[in-house]
């Protein structure tokens, strides 16, 4: 099988959905003439002309509720915020506006629409381009967030979540825009709300999404080696959040850590321990642990980075927290 960068996987699923349907087009700051700020959009405008890729002003309230009459009258959108530390901006209109429609309209307004680009830590960015808004968005009714791994996930994502009946939060990493991975080239879907057991073990349930999974795996085969076989799970999504796979998981195992490069309160990882113990209690022989980011805003030095972010370290003394392993 072939391997290509997350970001060609990202434009494979766009120009395969755009060939099949003239409705759908992508907006947004520079996806058009200078090709994307990551280049995920290389060659579209040549394609597709200026009226289906389409160069915005830095307005992103403006062009996310373009976008959103377009999806409700009939059109497909794929909006490109340059990275979700903007879409900030836009976030009246994607709260709203397009989680809200569909039910205050009476069913009468669909919005099928994608709102793309990167969220989290992008290296020495700063406080302000460094969120992780995964959570917000996730707790929104009306609003479906998709945070892929690999570019074998995110090409049959984003190709789901285009022809999704509803608002599609899509979320990526700059740091993951030059990695590589199979992909094939036949064409096919992955369903959204469904999450993937990377790897089998018994010992404990590791649980992670988007880029963080690389730590989650490094950590994973680190325990190995030491004779612990953790299980491996990738959410893909989360809103909807496939907790029967994770529940499933545990049921087997009896021990859970959650990775998460967010902030510790009210995120995905507390929403998944509190699932777990609710539905699940019975199962576990040691209290559920989270690996989070800091909870401050994230630092610009490199060496507080590397304190702030979860690493394989963090998560192995996790492991044999739960465990009871004092070596």
């Amino acid at each position: 099988m072939r391997e290509i960068q997350f970001r060609e996987a990202l434009r494979e699923a766009m120009v395969e959905e755009m060939r099949s349907d003239e409705n759908i087009y992508l907006m947004g700051e520079e996806v058009a003439e200078y090709n994307g700020a990551y280049k995920v959009s290389q060659g579209m405008l040549d394609e597709f002309g200026a009226k289906r890729v389409i160069d915005t002003p830095i307005s992103e309230l403006g062009f996310a509720g373009i976008g959103i009459g377009s999806a409700m009258n009939g059109l497909r959108p794929i909006i490109e915020f340059m990275t979700f530390n903007f879409s900030l901006v836009a976030i009246d209109q994607i709260i709203n506006g397009a989680a809200k429609m569909m039910s205050m309209s009476g069913g009468q307004f669909s919005v099928p629409i994608v709102f793309r680009g990167p969220t989290g830590n992008a290296g020495m960015l700063s406080s302000q381009h460094s969120q992780c808004f995964e959570n917000w968005y996730a707790n929104c009714p009306g609003l479906k967030v998709v945070v892929p791994s690999n570019p074998y996930d995110a090409k049959g994502l984003l190709k789901s979540a285009i022809l999704d009946p509803d608002p599609v939060i899509f979320m990526e990493s700059e740091l993951m825009y030059g990695d590589k991975g199979e992909v094939p080239e036949e064409t096919y879907y992955i369903p959204l709300g469904k999450a993937k057991v990377v790897k089998e073990g018994t010992d404990v349930t590791l649980v992670g999404f988007g880029k963080i999974m690389k730590v989650v795996v490094a950590a994973a085969a680190e325990l190995e080696k030491e004779g612990i076989h953790a299980e491996v799970i990738d959410l893909r999504t989360v809103r909807p959040i496939d907790y029967a796979t994770v529940i499933e998981s545990v049921k087997k195992t009896n021990r859970l850590v959650i990775i998460e490069e967010s902030w510790p309160l009210g995120s995905i990882a507390t929403e998944v321990a509190f699932k777990v113990q609710k539905d699940a209690f019975d199962y576990l022989d040691a209290p559920i642990q989270r690996i989070m980011g800091g909870d401050v805003p994230l630092p610009y030095a490199p060496t507080l980075i590397q304190e702030y972010l979860p690493n394989p370290e963090r998560v192995i003394k996790a492991v044999k927290n739960v465990m009871y392993v004092t070596k």
